[in-house]
Order: C-alpha cells, then structure tokens, then sequence
C-alpha cells in the first residue's frame, strides 16, 4: 500500500532524540531513511542507559524504527566522497549539529547542492544558524529554561519544573517533519531543494502562541499556575476520594451542567460565576467550592455523573494506564515491532498518530543494528564489491 512519503530517501545524520524522533516520523509514513553513523559506537542513544531489551537502548528502540543503518566516516575523504555519491541519489539530508560541523564534514547545504541541485537540506540546531549564540551547545533542559516555558510550569511558589516531556526537543523535531514535508511539496512545483534552518529554542518559543499576546496586549507575564489555565475557571486538575480529576469548563455552557452534576444546580445561572470573566474574579473561591464537592467521591464515580452530563474532564492517568487504555489500543497507538535480534517477543511502541484513509503503517521495520545495512546499500545504491568494502571497512571508513 503506498505511503505519503514513499520514494523519497532521507539520509539522515543526526544523534540523540531531537533527530532520531523527526525522521522515525517520515520513515513511519514511508520515506526510505538512511541513519549514517561513525563507526565507532554510532548514536550515542544506542548506550543510553538504564533499561535495555537484549542488548539494545530502550531510548533508541523508541525511536528509530523504519530506518537502516550504515557506518560512513565523513571526517576521512573517502568517507566523504562515498557519502557525496550516496546525496546523488537521495532527496533530504538531516542533521542536527552545531553550525560549522556540516562544512567541515563536506555535508553543508551549498556543497551538497552543487552534487544534486533538487537536495532538501534540514538543519536541527539548539539556536539555528545566526544569532549571537548559535555556536553554543544545548540539551532540552537548556532549551525549556531559555524559552521562559519553564518559568510558568509547575505549582505556585515552587522552584521552576522541567516540563515532563522533552518538549525542547520533541518540538524541534516535529517542526522538522513538517518543514522537509512543505519543502518537498515545493520542490514538486519548482524542481528546486532547498535549506531549512531550524532553531529548537524558535521552535519551542513559537508554542507560547497566547501566552506571548497576553504579555504584549496586557502585559501579564505569566507565573506558575500547576493545572490551571491563565483565562478559564474551573480548569485545572481537582483532588478527589481517591486520585485527581481534571475538568474543563473552557465555555460557558459547561458550567451550568458541571453544577447540575455538583449538586449546586442554584449557581448555575448565579451571575456572580456564570461567566468566564466573572469565575475568574473568584478563581479561589470556585475552586474551593469543586474540590470540596469533588473529594466527596471517587475518581470512577464523578466520571461516570460528568460523562453523562457531557463535562469535558477526564482523570488524571499513570503512563502504565494510558498504555493499556481502550481508547489508544483501539486505535492501533500501541503496536508491535519486530526486535532488531529477530527473536521473539516483538516489541511494544508507540504507533504513528497521523490517520489517512487508504495509509497503514504496519508492519512497522525494528531499528536497525548498527551499520546493518552497509554493505546492502553501498553495494546497492553505489555498486561497491564485496573486496572493496573489505578494504573500506579494514581502513576503518566504513
């Protein structure tokens, strides 16, 4: 069944998580990706420890399925000229090193367009190409903290808290999916690749959308508020009998069916809570009055009342609930993969997200051992022998 993305060939260059989740996203919706890595030890992700499933990171497993691996030493002439035949042949080259790295290596944009025009080149930097920082080095942490997104995430009069998710990260990578995905659209319409320069600290700052129009309109710099929303009340999560649950009144129609449900039906209509602007007035008061009632009943039997009522809210869930839960299995969010050994049991992942009629993504390839595929690939793609890649191999380039 043909994908989105088949025929097109992803070499991708990458390490860590900020590129090995972006291109797992275009191999899941068919691009051929090519993971060239050093030969000596490879991404660093595949020792990343603590958990391994026979011999192999948890951390990488969960994000390099739909690849193949070949080890290429770009830092050695042969290795780059053998990397510069393979850009023939390939449409993306994704990287995510700091500016510089890629023209020492031979694999910067202007170079490898003068070796094939059409090529679609994604840089994934910590601050991009310009700017008075872009040769500083950073993780996610680093990233979170300079976005102010870390300094309005957590509870009230606490220290500043990591967002749980590598948002940093993960932001960069799928701003990068639909950055090559628009540039290979365009190169459809012009024949012509192009440089995409991408910044996870722009990408992570883009996500304040409001938040950033509220400081400029009203100059309200956001502060700590745990689950709680800066412009609606009731929404946040509330302590119950036995765990938390959260509510979400976003619209006024809500709430008047959320006091039905409370047993304060006479509120519903009081004009001093029956409006967005006029709850949060009284935000204190309001959520005094629900995790009163709240803590009255368990988590099951709330749930039950505000389904009924037609409440948005849902319960506050472990990652080991959400991955048993109807909802996502049903869905096919939770597949199974083949390991990289080929011995059973399969296993357990994430499934891909995006729902097309006509496109199934099983069966989903393992990620690749390293440098599994080099010698099919070079063999394939280039035309090397069986004696000429011994010889690259005992030089230590391949």
């Amino acid at each position: 069944m043909k994908q989105p993305l088949d025929g097109v060939r992803v070499l991708d260059l990458s390490r860590m998580l900020t590129g090995g989740y972006a291109t797992m996203l275009l191999g899941d919706l068919g691009a051929e990706v090519i993971k060239i890595e050093p030969p000596a030890g490879g991404d660093p992700l595949r020792t990343m420890p603590p958990h391994f499933d026979r011999g192999e990171s948890a951390y990488f497993l969960a994000i390099s399925r739909n690849k193949k691996s070949v080890t290429l030493d770009l830092r050695k002439d042969a290795g780059r000229t053998i990397f510069h035949r393979l850009v023939e042949q390939a449409d993306v080259v994704f990287d995510n090193f700091r500016p510089g790295v890629l023209q020492r290596l031979g694999a910067d944009y202007l170079t490898l367009r003068e070796i094939h025009r059409p090529i679609v080149c994604c840089s994934n930097s910590t601050y991009g190409h310009t700017g008075p920082l872009k040769d500083g080095p950073g993780f996610d942490l680093v990233i979170q903290a300079l976005s102010g997104m870390m300094s309005y995430t957590g509870e009230p009069g606490r220290p500043p808290t990591r967002m749980g998710a590598p948002m940093g990260d993960l932001a960069g990578s799928l701003f990068a999916a639909y950055a090559i995905s628009s540039a290979l659209y365009a190169r459809e319409q012009t024949g012509e690749g192009r440089q995409i320069d991408l910044s996870l600290l722009d990408c992570l700052v883009s996500l304040h959308t409001y938040v950033s129009q509220y400081y400029w309109v009203g100059d309200q710099v956001p502060t700590p508020a745990g689950s709680g929303h800066m412009s609606v009340v009731p929404y946040r999560a509330y302590r119950t009998a036995d765990g938390y649950l959260t509510i979400a009144v976003f619209v006024d129609k809500f709430w008047k069916l959320l006091c039905d449900v409370l047993g304060t039906s006479n509120l519903g209509s009081d004009e001093r809570y029956a409006t967005t602007a006029a709850r949060l007035e009284r935000r204190a008061e309001v959520d005094e009055l629900i995790e009163q009632r709240l803590a009255t009943k368990t988590n099951a039997a709330w749930m039950a009342l505000l389904q009924d009522a037609g409440v948005p809210a849902a319960p506050v869930l472990g990652v080991d609930e959400v991955l048993a839960h109807p909802q996502l299995v049903s869905r096919d969010m939770i597949v199974r993969v083949d390991h990289p050994s080929g011995e059973p049991p399969a296993l357990r992942m994430l499934g891909n997200p995006v729902r097309q009629p006509g496109v199934h993504h099983q069966p989903y390839t393992p990620a690749p051992r390293l440098g599994q595929h080099t010698d099919q690939l070079l063999g394939s793609m280039l035309g090397l022998t069986a004696s000429k890649l011994a010889d690259l191999r005992g030089k230590n380039i391949i």
